[in-house]
């Protein structure tokens, strides 16, 4: 369980997370939506301990980070370091003995290439792969369906919801809504930085046509399409 208190997050004088409060319980998936700016990946650095914040930040296992996997939107990768070599150090980080690296390469990943040289979504599957044989307890995925190709996101999909049965906490953002019904237990709604709107399951289907109304509106009709 990680529980959220107070949270606040500012760049100079611009705040980025406003009084956040938050609780993440063990076996559940969580949504964490909301307008580019709003927040999300801000917040998601607070938690693995990247940026420094007020407020408090509490887990049942600690350091959280310690036991956190972090996917970011974009992994960075050194420029001369193999897939596989990136799967071991990951490993050796959490003091996993893993030998069985090759078995686990679910995503068909090239490991003897030099993984800076992998395309957008190679990169991504690199990394959660990472993630995921390092044995964490709570996971963190900042846009995990992004330039990745369909069959991927239906093995992405099924990772979580096993993460899911497994017990552990996941966190995930996404501008693709129909991958969050299909795997989230509530979803939470960002806007400048404030948390406004928490929804449940059978909410769902609400908030997605309350999304499409605000993104939307009249916008198609004023590009005057003929």
């Amino acid at each position: 369980m990680i529980i959220v208190k107070g949270l606040n997050k500012q760049y100079g004088r611009i705040p980025a997370l406003k009084n956040i409060d938050l609780v993440f319980l063990d076996g559940a998936v969580y949504g964490i939506v909301g307008e580019n700016g709003a927040g999300k990946t801000t917040l998601f650095r607070c938690l693995a301990g990247l940026e420094t914040c007020t407020g408090e930040i509490v887990s049942d296992l600690t350091p959280l980070k310690n036991h956190l996997g972090l996917l970011l939107t974009e992994p960075f990768f050194f420029s001369k370091i193999t897939g596989r070599e990136y799967l071991q150090l990951s490993c050796n980080a959490r003091g996993i003995k893993n030998h069985t690296i090759e078995e686990r390469n679910i995503f068909d990943l090239p490991l003897n290439q030099y993984a800076s040289t992998y395309s957008t979504g190679m990169k991504k599957k690199l990394a959660l792969t990472a993630i995921l044989l390092q044995e964490n307890q709570y996971f963190i995925l900042d846009e995990p369906f992004n330039g990745v190709d369909i069959q991927s996101n239906i093995i992405i999909t099924q990772i979580i919801l096993k993460l899911k049965e497994l017990k552990k906490t996941v966190l995930i953002s996404s501008h693709i809504f129909s991958t969050l019904k299909e795997t989230c237990d509530q979803i939470f709604v960002l806007k400048e930085g404030a948390l406004v709107k928490s929804v449940s399951k059978e909410q769902f289907d609400l908030l997605e046509t309350e999304m499409k109304d605000v993104s939307v509106g009249n916008k198609i009709d004023r590009l005057g399409l003929k």
